[in-house]
């Protein structure tokens, strides 16, 4: 009697621009697979630091900031000060009358891997942080890098390599990419190394991508077996300490037990960007039995001014008349039914069908999430 009370439900017609109906329920067993610790999980502590810069790129060729933008003046005469060059402060040869078209001031982002010693390098990033049009055939001058403490861990130097230009000529311009933002291959010197001491850890803390209490509990209890003792607990859903013992070789340790193989459920996503109208469903997406209706009534509001003269003879004057006209048209509904056991692929077989645009699909996608349809976490970028 339930089942026919909700196919009779599903089979009423409601206006609406995507509309969904829940039909029944398909349940089964989570598929888990092997993977390696370190693919799914961190060390603690061992990461990645950012540091960041500010600095001057010289040698363009007329693009560089305007007179207007005054930063990169200051930083020009501050560093010709500290080369032993005095520049006037008055006269025609004075700093209010710097040109600083062939030099940008720019910010120079990096990032310091974990374990990074001095004489290491590094690739980095600069970008324009004032009205520069362009940094083509630039070379950055040294530039120190801070990490978040104000120490400078990095110098940074070297020409830069554009994935863009810019081109003008006559009136007309013609761009490509980003040419206010390049990159410097190797182009930053490790000076000094980041705060963290191997030899310090008294307890090895391990913390997963993805939060999940059975795959900690997996995790800790695989790691046990490999070391031969209960020296491995879950904290939390996403942490496992694992206690390290008197003089034991820590980096033997962590090899160990980056290599162990566990047993992990991943978590069905869908991701959907509203700004480029890009969704990607992962395969582990699970659908329930749905029935989808989906239309669109479309009204334009057209609005023509006309001028109303009178007759030769008449005693009238000219008047301005606005004619407004309604026009409406409601588009034929759609129907999609995706019956038990339907998959992913069934679902975006059925939308090209119907001719669905990119943001019909995320609207139809976010429906379906509420209805209770679309087993995965929808995650709006």
């Amino acid at each position: 009697m339930k089942q026919k009370r909700t196919a009779s439900i599903c089979r009423r017609l409601l206006p609406a621009v995507a509309l969904i109906f829940a039909c029944g329920a398909a349940w089964s067993e989570d598929s888990s697979e092997l993977a390696r610790i370190k693919d799914v999980a961190t060390i603690e502590g061992i990461r990645d630091n950012q540091l960041v810069g500010y600095g001057l790129v010289v040698g363009l060729r007329g693009t560089g900031d305007s007179s207007q933008t005054v930063f990169p003046a200051q930083t020009l005469i501050s560093a010709l000060e500290r080369m032993g060059v005095t520049v006037p402060q008055t006269g025609s040869n004075s700093a209010s009358n710097m040109q600083v078209k062939n030099m940008a001031a720019v910010f120079v982002v990096a990032t310091l891997p974990p374990f990074a010693r001095p004489g290491y390098r590094i690739d980095i990033t600069v970008s324009s942080a004032g009205d520069a049009r362009s940094l083509e055939g630039g070379i950055l001058l040294m530039t120190p890098l801070y990490g978040p403490d104000g120490q400078i861990y990095a110098q940074a130097q070297g020409g830069l390599v554009l994935g863009g230009y810019v081109a003008a000529a006559g009136g007309n311009t013609r761009q490509l990419n980003h040419p206010t933002t390049a990159r410097v291959p190797d182009g930053a010197l490790v000076e000094r190394p980041a705060p963290f001491d191997l030899k310090q850890l008294r307890t090895v803390g391990v913390v997963l991508n993805d939060a999940d209490f059975h795959t900690a509990e997996q995790m800790a209890a695989s790691i046990d077996r490999v070391l031969g003792a209960r020296r491995a607990h879950a904290v939390d859903s996403r942490r496992v300490e694992i206690a390290a013992e008197p003089n034991e070789d820590l980096a033997a340790l962590l090899d160990r037990i980056e290599g162990v193989q566990i047993e992990v459920y991943p978590r069905a996503r869908v991701v959907v960007n509203e700004r480029t109208g890009t969704v990607v469903i992962g395969g582990k997406v699970r659908l329930q039995p749905v029935s989808i209706l989906h239309g669109g009534l479309s009204v334009n509001v057209v609005r023509q001014v006309q001028v109303s003269q009178p007759n030769p003879l008449a005693q009238g004057t000219t008047q301005v008349v606005q004619q407004t006209a309604v026009q409406a048209q409601d588009k034929p509904v759609n129907r999609i039914d995706l019956k038990e056991g339907a998959t992913v692929e069934d679902l975006v077989q059925e939308l090209q069908r119907i001719g669905a645009g990119a943001r019909d699909v995320i609207s139809i996608l976010q429906a379906m999430k509420e209805a209770g349809a679309l087993e995965a976490d929808l995650e709006v970028l």
